[in-house]
């Protein structure tokens, strides 16, 4: 339940992918005359174009929701439209979560069907829980039990999603075997079960970071269709993400539009990508990497709450002053290792860089 659905009038703060582009899907219905696979909203080509963006022949401009490989995209939806399950697989801030919710909306008009994974994450959670008065007071039955987000997904014939799967215990990994192969829940208390209904399908994401916490049994993995998510493979690409996110959210935060700011925007994915990757963008001087991934998500944080502080506390123009110190935040994960590593960046780098000098004393003031 939203806070406007739930009588206090109140706009949330991050609408849901179907309310925010309510618009863009209702246009994209409205044209979408291709096949659509039993209880689809839209067709898996009007899914992929939603994505991915473009202008309709109305003139309606779909906005980029991913902004990378068209192919990948079309795989993803193409495994929706499938039996098989869709395991959305990356390192920090490659927009998992992003593609997983928009594709929940665009397929089922529905995102909401989400089971958040952590190492606390209980088999309820996927399987189903009980309402205990009503079960203390008359025994189980279908009245008593609470359905868990899959289930409700495998009665209704929607998207389920699962995020940070391999955050999840693997015993309680397991549980999703059965709904996945047989397409069925078995409730033995109840001596039923519940079957899927066409139009079900499952969306996990998980961070390949985390390898070795808790590891998907090769009889799960054989379940899902992999479909890795890379980082942005230019520049280019990586700072019109963050340029679109940061509007985006600068939007919804009522921040004012910082025009001007592109140039902060490429600065910091440039930093990111040369501690990322090691070396510098020319390619002549190698650097170390930090400990921390600098993924595009912290780009996209550094520049939104620089875009705060300069709208608060500056003149609205995003400058050097106003990055450095969520760049440094960033950057620093480990305050022995990484401050060395990003200080040795700053004086082999950033110093010798013609036109930044302002962003070098900006650092350079946040860092000492």
């Amino acid at each position: 339940m939203t806070m406007s659905e739930n009588g206090t009038g109140a706009e949330p703060l991050r609408p849901h992918a179907e309310d925010a582009f309510a618009h863009e899907l209702k246009a994209l219905a409205a044209v979408d005359d291709r096949p659509r696979p039993t209880r689809w909203k839209l067709s898996p080509w009007a899914v992929a174009t939603y994505l991915l963006g473009g202008t309709l022949e109305d003139g309606t401009v779909i906005t980029p929701k991913y902004v990378g490989p068209r192919r990948i995209v079309e795989v993803a939806v193409t495994t929706l439209a499938t039996d098989r399950a869709l395991l959305l697989l990356g390192v920090p801030g490659t927009a998992k979560t992003w593609v997983s919710e928009h594709l929940a909306a665009a397929v089922s008009g529905d995102s909401t069907l989400l089971v958040q994974g952590t190492a606390g994450t209980p088999e309820e959670a996927i399987r189903y829980g009980w309402n205990y008065a009503r079960l203390l007071a008359h025994g189980p039955s279908r009245e008593a039990l609470v359905p868990s987000p899959v289930m409700r997904a495998m009665s209704e014939g929607m998207t389920a999603r699962v995020e940070e799967l391999t955050r999840i215990p693997a015993d309680v990994q397991d549980t999703l075997i059965t709904v996945l192969s047989e397409k069925t829940l078995p409730i033995p208390e109840l001596g039923e079960e519940v079957q899927a209904v066409r139009g079900f399908n499952l969306i996990a994401t998980a961070n390949d970071r985390d390898r070795g916490v808790n590891e998907l049994s090769s009889a799960l993995r054989r379940r899902f269709n992999t479909v890795v998510l890379p980082l942005p493979a230019t520049a280019d690409a990586e700072v019109d993400i963050v340029a679109r996110r940061v509007d985006q959210m600068g939007r919804a935060l009522d921040l004012p539009a910082a025009p001007e700011g592109l140039a902060e925007i490429r600065r910091v994915v440039t930093v990111f990508r040369e501690l990322r990757e090691g070396i510098t963008d020319d390619g002549r001087t190698k650097v170390k990497s930090p400990s921390g991934t600098l993924s595009t998500a912290e780009a996209i944080s550094v520049v939104t709450n620089g875009l705060a502080l300069a709208a608060h506390f500056g003149d609205g123009v995003l400058r050097p002053s106003d990055v450095a110190a969520g760049i440094l935040g960033a950057v620093v994960r480990d305050p022995a290792a990484d401050r060395v590593v990003w200080q040795e960046y700053l004086e082999a780098v950033v110093r010798e860089r013609d036109g930044w000098k302002d962003f070098y004393r900006a650092c350079r003031e946040v860092t000492v």
